[in-house]
C-alpha cells in the first residue's frame, strides 16, 4: 500500500468506528498524535525497546494518516518534497545543537 492509500484506509476505519461522528479540532487531533509518541517514550523508559515501541509508532502513524486524509493533505507528496529538500541542507541543517545537562543539586548544610 502507498502512503496515501494508508491515509485513506486509516480515516475510513476511524470513521467506521465513530471517531468522526462529531466535529473534531485540529489541535485535539495533534494532541492525540503527541499522546501516541508519549506512550512510545514511556514504554522505552520503563521497559526499553520492546514490541510496544513498534505498536506505538504504528499508532502514531495511523493518527497522522487519519488527520492528513481529513485535511486532504497529500502526505506522500509532502514527504517526498521534504526529503528532497533535506538532502540539500547542510550538516545538521546548519544548526549547532548543544545538550543542556543539569546536574542534581547537592545537599547543603544550613
Amino acid at each position: 500500500m502507498r502512503i496515501n492509500e494508508l491515509c485513506t484506509e486509516a480515516h475510513s476505519i476511524a470513521r467506521s468506528k465513530g471517531f468522526w461522528s462529531e466535529p473534531r479540532t485540529i489541535l485535539g487531533l495533534l494532541m492525540l498524535i503527541n499522546t501516541e509518541v508519549s506512550e512510545a517514550a514511556e514504554g522505552v523508559r520503563k521497559k526499553g525497546v520492546t514490541e510496544n515501541l513498534s505498536e506505538e509508532m504504528a499508532d502514531t502513524c495511523i493518527r497522522i494518516f487519519d488527520l492528513c486524509e481529513a485535511l486532504s493533505i497529500d502526505l506522500e507528496a509532502e514527504i517526498k518534497m521534504k526529503m528532497l529538500y533535506n538532502k540539500q541542507r547542510p550538516l545538521r541543517h546548519g544548526k549547532h545543537y548543544e545538550e543542556l545537562r543539569i546536574e542534581p543539586k547537592g545537599e547543603t548544610d544550613e
